[in-house]
């Protein structure tokens, strides 16, 4: 039997088939270690076989079929390398907040480096622009002008007012849509405004902190009414890239990839090297100085993820 896994819980993992009936599935040990670098060998968004269980209501995943993409980022478990978010996706929506929690730059150019170099389209949904006050709506359209430049979608979203919702379920409706921000940047709430009949959970992000609790668990997949699939992901704090080299790290910034043609060699990884296109791109604000940070940051493998919200 073929379905899409749609929740992983690092034991256990739900698949889907296309009739829409729902099975609980594990993987044989054998298969969990076989050429395996990542801590979940199989993740939201797989396309699987399985076979039932004699007498049993559960299964068991014995082959995944190729990943047309994936996101995936550096795993907080040391013990293995990598940790795969979700595959098979069609667009990702990533959750900028200015404030309660800040979202910070360099977790931003992070997430859609990645997505570019897995060609995933990314499209930025800045929340709770009900709740800002007036230097912090600037913030906002400071760190929107960024992107936009670049060529990055950027809504203004709310949960609250109901503003640009129907947009973004728009732009989900049939196609398999992934969710992504830190913890407390209104994940879940923007959802069910989406999808009500989904009920996920929420929390109030701590005052005295300013960070969000953990609400999702597990990444999940799951129906949309109106068509297609969401999948909603747990809070991150930090995003570490995984397998860049070094030349190819730009190409992953479009801005970078636009000037470095006009570099004066070809191998330039744009630090100090003579005649670097990219260097007088960031002197005369062509790039913008937080993007460019990031790229270093990302070439000498930068493993602290908070970076300064300065653009």
């Amino acid at each position: 039997m073929q379905g899409i896994v749609t929740k992983s819980t690092g034991s256990w993992y739900v698949v889907r088939t296309e009739a829409g009936l729902y099975t609980r599935c594990r993987i044989r040990g054998k298969f969990r270690m076989e050429g395996i670098k990542s801590t979940n060998p199989v993740a939201v968004g797989d396309v699987v076989d399985f076979e039932l269980e004699p007498q049993k209501d559960t299964g068991v995943i014995n082959h995944i079929h190729p990943r047309k993409n994936y996101i995936i980022r550096k795993s907080v478990n040391l013990s293995k390398q990598t940790h795969i978010i979700a595959s098979n996706i069609d667009r990702a929506f990533l959750l900028i907040t200015v404030a309660n929690p800040v979202t910070m730059t360099s977790f931003i150019d992070r997430f859609i480096a990645t997505a570019e170099a897995y060609s995933i389209p990314v499209i930025l949904l800045f929340n709770k622009v009900d709740a800002f006050d007036e230097m912090q709506l600037q913030q906002m359209e400071g760190l929107k002008s960024v992107y936009e430049e670049i060529g990055y979608e950027c809504l203004e979203v709310s949960a609250v007012t109901g503003r640009n919702v129907d947009l973004v379920k728009e732009l989900m409706q049939d196609r398999v849509s992934l969710f992504s921000g830190h913890s407390g940047v209104g994940k879940s709430t923007l959802i069910n405004s989406i999808e009500p009949t989904l009920n996920l959970k929420t929390t109030i992000v701590s005052e005295q902190s300013g960070q969000g609790q953990h609400t999702t668990t597990f990444a999940e997949m799951f129906e949309l009414s109106f068509g297609g699939f969401i999948i909603d992901t747990p809070g991150i704090k930090g995003f570490g890239v995984v397998d860049f080299e070094k030349q190819e790290v730009g190409d992953y910034f479009p801005e970078i990839f636009h000037f470095k043609q006009f570099c004066k060699f070809n191998n330039c990884l744009h630090l100090e090297e003579p005649g670097c296109a990219v260097l007088e791109a960031v002197e005369n604000d062509d790039i913008a100085f937080s993007r460019y940070r990031s790229y270093v940051q990302m070439l000498e493998n930068d493993d602290i993820y908070r970076g300064n919200t300065d653009f």
